[in-house]
């Protein structure tokens, strides 16, 4: 379940681009760039035991819209590239009826690399246990999604497709939200840049990075100059200023895969509201079972509206007036004080001496 650009494929992949320039041209670097990116999974993840009782599986058409319940009944003549995505639609842990599922706020979930949909289970269990409905897919070239290897905008295109669909799922605006893990966060920003304030609750990162050139330049080729070869770019931290939504950024601080300091990074490159949650001990993947707590309790004052109505307080907080009063002068006498010793809090002794003064 690790995001697999990690120090090691990334110094890989450094390699391995001025290889593909030469050798193959733009199209293999590519090709090449998106396979070591992406990593994705066909095959089920080993520790999968099947969808919670009560969820949706189904396949959506990107291009307009359109769902059926089996991969057996896509149209089989179509035509041109990839567009059926395989989507989960889980209700939130006890939302049993339709009325319960309408109010439990809803999550566009969108995983890393490597994994598909099976290797979220645990993750997405924990989510819905905290009351969230989750609606999670496979990016093309994933799972039983159709395609063989994905793209940066095949996965822009894919989680669009999504969060339309989900916005006919859960009507209320206040109660949709978009979370990303790993690259599944920097899908997640792109996606946050066209939806307004008003028509989501918010945004969620865990464990994502700033852009894939930043990872290039944290590994240990860092230091050759290969950031124009790179195609697939995931320019988070560019994107994140046009995302007007409350955010949530969520890092281990143990991540030895994407270190946490780039989640600060979008942090403080993120406009307002804003919050930025590092669990101490936590690595690349187990957030969740590190301490989910102060996540959770976050996400839900995010779906709850909190975040915005704190910003607003604050905006609208009347401006602290500051009078000047004019006081006479007043004529003392010449006072001498001995020197006085003072105990200050901290345990050090300090001699302050207080000099005679007399009015002016």
């Amino acid at each position: 379940m690790r995001f697999e650009l990690n120090r090691r494929t990334v110094s890989v992949s450094v390699a391995g681009m001025a290889i593909a320039a030469v050798v193959g041209g733009c199209a293999a670097l590519d090709v090449k760039q998106r396979e070591w990116i992406f990593n994705p999974s066909k095959t089920d993840w080993g520790g999968f035991a099947g969808l919670p009782a009560g969820s949706q599986e189904f396949w959506l058409d990107v291009g307009n819209g359109k769902t059926v319940a089996t991969r057996e009944a896509i149209p089989s003549d179509k035509g041109g590239e990839a567009q059926w995505i395989h989507v989960w639609w889980m209700p939130a842990a006890g939302a049993e009826t339709a009325a319960a599922q309408a109010n439990a706020p809803a999550l566009l979930y969108l995983h890393g690399a490597r994994w598909n949909l099976t290797g979220s289970t645990w993750r997405t269990q924990k989510w819905r246990e905290a009351g969230f409905s989750i609606l999670a897919i496979d990016y093309r070239g994933f799972g039983q999604s159709e395609g063989d290897m994905p793209s940066e905008k095949q996965a822009y295109e894919d989680a669009q497709a999504a969060w339309n669909w989900l916005k006919t799922k859960q009507t209320d605006p206040a109660k949709r939200l978009i979370y990303g893990h790993s690259l599944g966060g920097a899908v997640a920003i792109e996606l946050a840049t066209h939806v307004k304030v008003g028509e989501a609750a918010g945004l969620i990162t865990e464990a994502t990075f700033t852009s894939i050139s930043d990872m290039v330049k944290n590994s240990q080729w860092g230091f050759l100059p290969v950031s124009f070869l790179i195609t697939q770019r995931f320019e988070s931290q560019r994107k994140i200023a046009k995302v007007k939504l409350p955010k949530l950024f969520i890092h281990g601080t143990a991540d030895r895969i994407v270190p946490w300091r780039m989640s600060q990074a979008l942090y403080e490159a993120a406009p307002e509201p804003k919050r930025l949650i590092k669990v101490e001990g936590a690595g690349h993947s187990n957030v969740v079972w590190t301490d989910f707590e102060p996540v959770k309790q976050a996400a839900l004052e995010m779906a709850g509206g909190l975040m915005l109505e704190r910003q607003a307080d604050r905006l609208n907080a009347p401006a602290v007036k500051v009078q000047t009063v004019k006081v006479p002068a007043v004529t003392a006498p010449v006072v001498k004080a001995p020197a006085m010793t003072a105990q200050l809090p901290a345990g050090g002794e300090h001699t302050m001496t207080v000099q005679p003064v007399a009015a002016q």
